[in-house]
């Protein structure tokens, strides 16, 4: 601030290890006192930001943030700082007595889905249509919780523009109980079901997913995005300088992380055994900076995101990818 003094935030994240050196004070955001609150369950985040309490700043869903924005009826601003990214490939779970051998045997069955327009849901469904030719109209799409009988109601998520072959479960299961029993076919979920593993009937669609994803990786180049980081916009508007401060922080604060990860000494900060040598195979792979922040790194990956918006018919059409970030490029 041009004063010298800090303005104080509240941020909601996850304790990832890309953000624990802003948790512990190791890394702290220029003219800002930020107080780091902990959420371990993204989908209470993103309710909790819908509410009147929201935090000044917080971990949002990427597909929840865009469709907002190209509604019009965003009360964020988003810098470009990813704190999760997956590949999907190895959510995809089915029950092996529907006769699911690949993506293309999806098609005509009924495939439970906790929130059609969450981030991981969107990714996945883009993935299967892209590589490998499913046709996502055939399918028939069961909405609800996946470990709990009924469906989310307390997200104020954006409509689809058009409807799609989808209604909620108003049975008395949960979704993954409904896949053991056969009443779905598969599962597109963010975390995977219990039963995967003790139940003989439910099994991953790519049992071998590690190398799948890698090879998807190297093909497209695209390690998908989860989430973002989004600043109340009163507060942006306000003092603008919190989003390049917040940005150079996150920044570092991952850079400590990968140190961290590339640190050749002989504890394990971790219970993972062969965590060195994963670390070895992620800096192959990826290079120096396998998560990276910033616009220029990610266009792939965010305009792959972006078309699959549109053809899954939550926004009207790809915007331009530096419309939807504040504060840096």
């Amino acid at each position: 601030m041009p004063d010298g003094s800090e303005i104080s935030l509240k941020f909601g994240c996850g304790l990832y290890d890309r953000m624990l050196p802003l948790y512990t004070g190791a890394v702290r955001p220029a003219g800002i006192d930020l107080e780091f609150i902990i959420s371990d369950s993204p989908r209470e985040l993103f309710d909790h930001m819908s509410g009147p309490d929201a935090y000044d700043v917080a971990e949002m869903s990427a597909s929840e943030f865009v469709a907002r924005f190209d509604a019009g009826r965003c009360p964020f601003v988003a810098i470009p700082v990813f704190p999760s990214r997956v590949f999907r490939h190895g959510f995809i779970t089915v029950n092996r007595k529907a006769g699911i051998r690949d993506p293309k045997d999806l098609e005509g069955k009924r495939v439970g889905t906790q929130i059609y327009t969450q981030t991981a849901s969107v990714w996945t469904r883009g993935m299967l249509a892209h590589e490998y030719g499913v046709d996502l109209s055939t399918i028939h799409w069961v909405q609800g919780n996946l470990d709990t009988p009924g469906c989310h109601t307390e997200a104020e998520i954006m409509p689809l523009l058009k409807p799609v072959r989808m209604k909620d479960n108003t049975s008395d299961k949960s979704l993954a109980e409904l896949l053991e029993d056969g009443a779905l076919d598969a599962l597109v979920t963010p975390r995977l079901p219990r039963s995967l593993g003790t139940h003989p009937d439910v099994v991953r669609l790519f049992p071998d997913f590690p190398a799948v994803e890698l090879d998807y990786y190297k093909r497209t180049g695209i390690f998908p995005i989860m989430h973002l980081v989004v600043i109340r916009r009163e507060i942006y508007e306000a003092q603008p300088f919190v989003a390049k401060s917040l940005y150079d922080a996150f920044d570092e604060a991952k850079a400590q992380a990968l140190a961290r990860l590339r640190n050749r000494g002989g504890t394990l900060p971790f219970m993972l055994p062969w965590m060195k040598a994963e670390a070895e195979t992620l800096f192959a792979t990826f290079g120096r900076d396998p998560w990276p922040y910033g616009v220029a790194p990610n266009r792939t990956a965010l305009e792959a995101f972006l078309a699959y918006l549109t053809e899954q018919d939550m926004i009207k059409s790809p915007m331009p990818i530096e419309d939807l970030f504040v504060g840096v490029g």
